[in-house]
């Protein structure tokens, strides 16, 4: 399949796509991924039951994040919210990839993924680390935009490599991640940390086992480690988030005594974290 998407990426782009062509595309098991579970095992209209179902776990946390969020992004910014909306589609895209297997589900899947990705790297990585060249945020997020839009065109050419990719992102932003945390002392701040590397270190694990130890899970009639990861990497977002935005708070809006909560009780050892703001913008200094 890789081949015939290279293909009819540029006979499309020549504009001599067919509509036979695009039915291909569409078309139960046109991807050349294959998860571990079992196809058709409960229903001869979804190829894999789990990873399906599991994906809905994203419009569980999504919209309960968005109204936790919301005293947070009202300060900052109200696109703050586009994260949590585009993870409800991620959530759509991934339901719809794994009910068909089809090489459109696999491409809305992990092009959603990325530019979730841009819209987080677009508001909250940190001045201090932008490249010397750029001077302001507007710069920056029309940077990202431009080599999202670049990444989104040439993942056709070799999609298998776009989940790799994907991690790859992943690392980098456990790396810029690290460096925020150096000088922290906030102990809940820590805590939220050790947290979210832990969530994303299970998920990330899932997903390599179930992609490269699927005979050995087989053996053990166990093969739903990659609807465990839909569960895991929410919940690890959820964390991450909360905490890069608990950071950039700190840094844009410190006026607003930022802190952070679990809901739905803050003293329970699990629970979905959030920001609440202490102050408000007539507490800011004024000379």
């Amino acid at each position: 399949m890789c081949k015939s998407a290279g293909v009819l990426l540029s006979w499309c782009l020549s504009g001599v796509c067919s509509t036979e062509k695009m039915a291909e595309a569409f078309a139960y098991e046109s991807s050349d991924i294959d998860w571990c579970e079992d196809n058709y095992k409960y229903s001869e209209h979804v190829v894999e039951y789990f990873n399906t179902m599991s994906s809905f776990f994203f419009f569980i946390i999504s919209p309960v994040m968005l109204y936790l969020m919301h005293p947070y992004a009202k300060q900052r910014s109200l696109a703050i919210h586009l994260v949590w909306i585009m993870m409800i589609f991620v959530g759509l895209f991934s339901a719809y990839f794994h009910m068909t297997l089809s090489f459109v589900g696999q491409m809305l899947d992990e092009l959603s993924i990325v530019w979730v990705l841009a819209v987080g790297y677009s508001m909250w990585f940190p001045r201090k680390l932008f490249p010397s060249f750029i001077k302001d945020r507007t710069t920056f997020s029309k940077l990202v935009f431009t080599i999202t839009v670049i990444t989104s065109i040439s993942s056709f050419v070799k999609p298998t490599v776009n989940a790799y990719v994907l991690n790859c992102f992943g690392l980098h932003l456990l790396y810029t991640l690290a460096l925020e945390m150096r000088c922290c002392t906030d102990q809940k701040a820590l805590r939220l940390a050790k947290l979210s590397v832990a969530l994303w270190a299970l998920a990330i694990t899932c997903w390599i086992s179930d992609r490269f130890s699927c005979s050995f899970w087989q053996q053990l009639n166990f093969c739903y480690l990659h609807g465990i990861w839909h569960i895991l990497i929410v919940m690890a977002v959820a964390h991450a988030t909360t905490l890069i935005a608990y950071l950039d708070a700190n840094n844009e809006i410190p006026y607003s005594l930022p802190g952070l909560q679990y809901w739905p009780s803050d003293k329970w050892t699990v629970g979905l974290p959030h920001i609440v703001l202490k102050g408000t913008p007539k507490t800011r200094k004024r000379c």
